[in-house]
């Protein structure tokens, strides 16, 4: 099973952007689904972003529709996800997670990163 590392969080004022990685160790099949969620204190996970491993079709939520970009590799196994514009309410832990279905609902995801923070303040 692959083990997901995620990495570029930071702070950054509104406007600004940061790409985030998810380096995966192991194999990803190409039928695998790896997502992006965050969660913001005192809210539920959120769904972020996906991306099927083999196909690099990419499924956004709203709120980060022409904002975000998530895209993989050719030759390593890592998931990017660029984030530009940046509001404030984009803060929070945000997480990659491996599942085999095309869906947001995080409890489909059954391996996860440990989580990166992201803050966006003025």
């Amino acid at each position: 099973q692959a083990q997901l590392v995620e990495s570029g969080g930071g702070s950054v004022q509104p406007g600004g952007s940061l790409r985030l990685s998810c380096a995966a160790s192991g194999r990803i099949f190409s039928s695998s689904v790896i997502g992006w969620f965050r969660l913001a204190p005192g809210k539920e996970r959120e769904f972020v972003a996906l991306i099927r491993w083999g196909t690099t079709r990419t499924l956004y939520a709203d709120s980060v529709k022409a904002r975000f970009t998530v895209s993989r590799g050719d030759a390593a196994n890592i998931v990017w996800l660029q984030m530009n514009d940046l509001k404030t309410e984009d803060t929070g832990v945000y997480y990659c997670a491996r599942g085999s279905q095309w869906t947001t609902n995080h409890l489909d995801y059954n391996n996860w990163g440990q989580g990166t923070q992201v803050t966006v303040a003025p």
